[in-house]
């Protein structure tokens, strides 16, 4: 039997319960699209940055606030997008996922795994344009991050918090520097954050594969913009990369990003403005490409005691054009980092790998970012660099030299010679400071210089085997005491006997 009240009472408890909710969206409308950018009309609201929704599930940013329209560069394909199409404000600024649970993974420039190894598993976001740190909240860079590269660690040293940027022609091994470091990291608490801007698939994925082989992926995550994506990606990128490497800084964390490389982000930033119809300047370049990259750069702090002490080092990586460091962009990035490491095809192409070219180069936080050990060794190392230079344009030209003159030119050699390192294989502080501690003593005058790698590899493996206490006892105290200073003399001279 069907009861009519209890019916009735049913109805009257949800009457009750009723309550109209109504959903405010603005939406605006596509007046023209094309080139990865579209104009919408009808979202006076808007925010710059802001990102809003296509029909077809794509989404895009909010770059150009104009009178009647709004430009908005599209993040993903153009082609679904025609006029008439009604587009949706999200209220969200352009954001990405944050977290412990990006390490390990490799992203697009929205924080959308690409790697097939499913989703990310985090409820946190941090907007990708973010205010850099005051005066007030950062401190002295001081504590060294080590790259593992003798060339680098001893004579353009580089400190946690510190942007120092790689730079110099195509294939002179600026990447190469720059994974050194990534994998150099592991075990020391440093995350990293490799953004690829504007690079080929395949590149990508053989780095990706050369970091997991080696163990660095775990604590690394890669932001990849492809060259095959739209230029509006590639600008965002690098902002997106900063924004998670902002958010361990700030728990405290120390975090290394490398920029590879900000020469295509502005070419792409180039193309985005020049398509929202935005005045070009110099090179077509718009007029705020230097605030591209200071915005961008000065998010990279050591941070004071009070906001945890976590920092952000910055390796931005920018490619010349026959070797001019005096070209737009490279002198705009140059004046806004810490210094530079200048690499140089003629070194390259002599053997000398990393290529750095040690007159050009310079860390403008210098020693404060060198453990007390090294400061002993690389003293001596750039006076002997010095006139070893200067010695070897006038040797070139005499036909007889003094025998001080052939000592002096021998040492340049042979520290030329010690300064080479082979690709992916960083190497330990006090491994660095035990062979250029032979090097600038002249403990290796009789060893022919094309043995010298041969010896350096020996030697060190020698140390591990019969003397592992007095490598350890230079990483702990971190300075070359006179006990230290015989027993690795004694060390060497009683491997050169079997050498």
């Amino acid at each position: 039997m069907i009861n009519a009240d209890e019916i009735a009472g049913i109805l009257r408890q949800r009457i009750a319960n009723f309550r109209s909710e109504v959903q405010e969206d603005q939406v605006g409308t596509v007046i023209e699209v094309g080139d990865n950018i579209a104009r919408i009309y009808g979202l006076q609201a808007a925010r710059q940055s802001e990102l809003v929704e296509f029909p077809n599930g794509v989404f895009g940013i909010v770059l150009n606030l104009e009178e009647d329209n709004v430009g908005v560069v599209v993040l993903g394909s153009d082609t679904t997008i025609k006029e008439g199409d009604l587009v949706r404000r999200t209220g969200r600024i352009a954001s990405v996922p944050v977290g412990d649970a990006l390490l390990g993974r490799v992203v697009n420039a929205l924080g959308d795994p690409i790697d097939g190894k499913g989703a990310i598993e985090t409820k946190k976001y941090r907007t990708i344009e973010n205010t850099a740190p005051t005066v007030t909240e950062r401190q002295s860079v001081h504590q060294p991050l080590q790259t593992g590269i003798r060339a680098i660690d001893a004579l353009i040293p580089i400190g946690k918090g510190q942007r120092e940027l790689i730079i110099g022609d195509r294939g002179t091994g600026k990447t190469a520097i720059a994974i050194d470091t990534i994998i150099n990291q592991k075990g020391r608490g440093v995350f990293c954050i490799y953004v690829a801007i504007g690079q080929k698939a395949s590149t990508v994925a053989s780095l990706a594969q050369i970091l997991e082989q080696r163990g660095a992926l775990e604590y690394t995550t890669i932001v990849v913009a492809n060259a095959s994506e739209p230029p509006a990606l590639q600008y965002i990128a690098p902002y997106a990369g900063c924004a998670i490497a902002e958010e361990f800084m700030y728990q405290g964390k120390d975090v290394l990003v490398v920029y590879d490389d900000l020469s295509k982000h502005a070419r792409a930033y180039r193309e985005v403005s020049l398509n929202l119809r935005r005045p070009p300047g110099r090179e077509a370049f718009p007029g705020d490409v230097f605030y591209l990259h200071s915005r961008l750069l000065e998010r990279a702090a050591k941070l004071s005691a009070e906001k945890g002490g976590g920092s952000i080092t910055a390796l931005p990586i920018i490619e010349t054009q026959a070797g001019d460091i005096s070209a737009y962009i490279p002198t705009n990035v140059i004046s806004i980092t810490d210094g530079q490491i200048y690499l140089q095809t003629g070194l390259f192409f002599q053997g000398i790998r990393p290529a750095v070219d040690v007159g050009l180069s310079v860390s403008r936080v210098g020693s404060a970012a060198q453990i007390k050990a090294m400061k002993q060794v690389a003293g001596p190392l750039k006076l002997d660099l010095a006139q070893g230079r200067a010695l070897a344009a006038f040797a070139k030209m005499a036909s007889d030299l003094d025998k001080n003159t052939q000592a002096q030119l021998r040492m340049f050699d042979t520290i030329t010679e010690m300064l080479k390192q082979p690709q992916y294989h960083p190497q330990p502080v006090e491994e660095q400071v035990v062979l250029l501690y032979a090097a600038t003593k002249g403990l290796l005058t009789n060893v022919p210089i094309a043995q010298l790698q041969s010896w350096a590899s020996r030697f060190i493996s020698t140390l591990k085997a019969q003397h592992p206490a007095l490598l350890k006892t230079i990483s702990d105290t971190k300075t070359i005491g006179d006990e230290s200073a015989k027993a690795l003399e004694a060390a060497i001279a009683d491997f050169m006997k079997s050498f």
